[in-house]
């Protein structure tokens, strides 16, 4: 990996300030930075705004690359963790078997299926999908939807090569391997084929990164035939498409963060008007699918932690209780099969799939999994009329499983267990759940995983996200290793805003009560240090997006506890981007946050811990910031300008650097491998940062 520069530059860049003042609810708000955002966004052509963004990532190579051999060291340690010549457990699905395969070396996958019964010898495979020849030449690649039409015999996915996250539509033949002419620019969906498989379902997404709309295009008939199947007129809605589980239905949802509503569509006669199951009311969320002539409904109309209803189709707004909701078990999903239907959810943070059965309501049979704390959940279970369902497994310490669940006989049979070539003892770590006081008195949950032998009081990482109810599970992770095999412990604050212990949770996080989010991660923090895992200023901290504006407004607080930060495309530039309903997501987001347009309470929270409204002249720890130019969620201006800020205002010498993808979005790079060389610049850059970047560090030694 060659990261030289042919001219270095001898300081970071000092970007221009050109002061904005814009005015809201008679307060005036300046921003010097304002800039850097390009008037002809989502193009970026703007000569300045260029420059700056190249000249920061000058800086950021110029100050790495004395640490690129332990950049080198850990991108080897971490790509010698993953098995290169890999493949998943086949599954079935009507007369074929399914699965993906990785060839060695290769950044993405082929998708391969065989005829049931044929021999798995190779003579009868048959590559649907090759990535690694599509992708060829392409800085950045991802496959959005796939889906392989009912009768097995052609193939529709969908395409975004720049990571704007806008999708190109093309359908295969599969007997054939010609790709038919039908292309569909500009998505943001699922693909859903109707009955026969003479059409496709889909959403555009419009100028402003929504999709609003549910359209249907017949193979072979020139766009401007397609039909508008469903059109949303709430902007802050967006529309989605699914199949019923016995695949006569189609299902078209369209929501906000707190708000839903859902219309079926025949999936024989899509052009049918479509039967709304019940009108939306602010604060209901449901999802349906169809079982026979039963429609089951999983709502938090009774219950903030829902509940599961059944309604006759001839009545889908008249629904009866199947499942109550509870305070102690979190419904967060279900899925329809033919003899049979699964329920997920939590208790107490942890998962729980449960079997049930549609002629014994009180026949309840939970799965049993072998540790105290995990991660588990349903994996793809295509077929309707099935005995076997797929599951996926893992934990803090164990690597991640595939099990097939034999329902009559309640039995699991490992499939498939994550193989580590370098090597990797379970023996040697040791994970723990914790319970730490915020402020307020409520324990907040953490995960921790440490080696058996490291030393108390040692260098300590500490995840956070905690927004949009969205739990952090206790998941697995080869790369971890990396940080952990090297004295870390590695822990995540499950912070309310998340949903881990429940609906209460995610709303004792958002809109007013946001900042419950910033004061757990803190009180979290200092928590671990009283318990003697780690002390002040050892303790390096991470989050994306989301979990970036937790990065930024705990920095603002309580700067000196922290060794090291990296924020990932951190959604710090709160108040500007909520009070802009122009951009891509603003009005969907007012659930999440609150409408600083219409709302002076909204505007002065929002104000009061926006991370860009905050900086100010303190000392600040050392800082890497990762942002996409093409990232449509968060704009990359929000993290250029946050740097910008903190250059111009922080008190001391620590480092802060920035990095800008030049052709990826809010993932980052693409690869599995280019994007593990972005986790070993970070994880370089936090050993660094903490004095640990010298031969010990480059070499893993605990």
């Amino acid at each position: 990996m060659d990261h030289a520069t042919e001219h270095s530059p001898s300081g970071p860049p000092v970007a221009a300030r050109r002061p904005v003042t814009t005015t809201h609810h008679g307060v005036e708000i300046s921003d010097d930075y304002a800039w850097l955002r390009d008037p002809g966004y989502p193009a970026v052509t703007d000569k300045a705004v260029l420059a700056h963004l190249e000249a920061e990532n000058a800086w950021f190579e110029a100050r790495m690359k004395p640490h690129r051999p332990l950049v080198d060291a850990l991108f080897g340690e971490m790509r010698a963790r993953i098995k290169e010549a890999d493949r998943s457990v086949p599954q079935k699905d009507g007369d074929w078997l399914y699965w993906i395969e990785f060839e060695e070396g290769a950044e993405y996958k082929k998708w391969w299926r065989r005829p049931v019964g044929a021999p798995d010898d190779g003579s009868a495979d048959e590559l649907i999908l090759d990535e690694p020849a599509l992708a060829e030449g392409k800085p950045y690649f991802r496959v959005g939807a796939l889906s392989v039409s009912q009768d097995g015999t052609k193939l529709a996915f969908s395409i975004d090569d720049n990571g704007s996250e806008r999708f190109t539509v093309r359908v295969k033949d599969l007997a054939t391997g010609a790709m038919l002419p039908d292309e569909i620019p500009g998505t943001l969906s699922a693909l859903v084929w109707v009955a026969g498989d003479t059409g496709l379902i889909y959403s555009l997404a419009n100028e402003q990164w929504r999709t609003d709309n549910a359209r249907l295009h017949w193979l072979g008939r020139p766009l401007a035939d397609d039909v508008e199947l469903y059109h949303e007129d709430d902007e802050g809605f967006r529309v989605g498409s699914s199949l019923s589980a016995d695949e006569k239905w189609v299902v078209i949802g369209s929501s906000d963060h707190e708000t839903s509503e859902v219309r079926l569509v025949p999936a024989d006669d899509p052009l049918a008007g479509p039967l709304l199951v019940r009108e939306r009311a602010k604060g209901v969320e449901y999802d349906v699918d169809v079982h026979g002539e039963t429609l089951f409904v999983h709502a938090n109309d009774t219950h903030e932690n829902f509940r599961l209803a059944t309604a006759p189709l001839a009545r889908p707004g008249d629904w009866t209780t199947l499942i109550a909701g509870s305070d102690g078990f979190y419904l967060t999903g279900f899925e329809l099969f033919r003899d049979f239907y699964v329920v997920e959810g939590r208790r107490g943070g942890l998962d729980t799939i449960e079997v049930r059965y549609y002629d014994d309501p009180a026949r309840v049979e939970p799965i049993a999994f072998p540790e105290e704390s995990y991660s588990a959940a349903l994996g793809n279970n295509p077929e309707f009329a099935t005995g076997v369902l797929r599951l996926s497994y893992e934990s803090m310490v164990s690597p991640s499983t595939v099990y097939d669940y034999h329902v009559a006989e309640r039995r699991l049979d490992v499939r498939k267990v994550q193989e580590i070539p370098s090597g990797y003892d379970a023996t040697l770590y040791r994970t723990e759940r914790l319970e730490i006081a915020a402020r307020d008195g409520t324990p907040i949950p953490v995960s921790i995983v440490y080696r058996a032998d490291r030393p108390q009081a040692g260098p300590l990482h500490l995840y956070g996200y905690g927004a949009y109810g969205i739990a952090i599970p206790p998941g697995f992770s080869t790369s971890r290793l990396s940080l952990v095999d090297r004295g870390f412990a590695y822990a995540i604050a499950h912070v309310r805003g998340g949903d881990d212990l429940g609906r209460a949770w995610y709303k004792a996080g958002k809109l007013e009560r946001r900042t419950n989010a910033f004061n757990d991660f803190v009180d979290v923090a200092k928590g671990l240090i009283g318990r003697g895992y780690t002390r002040a200023g050892q303790i390096s901290i991470s989050g994306g997006s989301a979990g970036g504006e937790l990065m930024g407004a705990v920095i603002n607080s309580d700067p000196a506890l922290w060794g090291a930060v990296v924020a990932h495309v951190p959604f710090v530039d709160v108040l500007n981007t909520m009070l802009d309903p122009t951009l891509p997501l603003t009005p969907g987001e007012w659930p999440e946050w609150g409408n600083p347009i219409e709302d002076k309470a909204a505007f002065d929270l929002i104000r009061s811990y926006s991370p860009y409204d905050n900086v100010r002249a303190q000392d600040y720890p050392p800082l890497l910031v990762t942002a996409g130019l093409n990232d449509p969620r968060v704009t990359y201006w929000e993290p250029a300008k946050w740097v910008a800020r903190l250059r111009a205002l922080k008190t001391d010498d620590n480092e802060l650097l920035l990095k800008t993808n030049m052709g990826a979005g809010h993932g980052g790079k693409s690869g599995r491998f280019e994007s593990l060389e972005e986790a070993a610049e970070e994880f370089a850059f936090i050993l660094w940062q903490m004095g640990m970047a010298g031969t010990d560090a480059e070499s893993g030694a605990a």
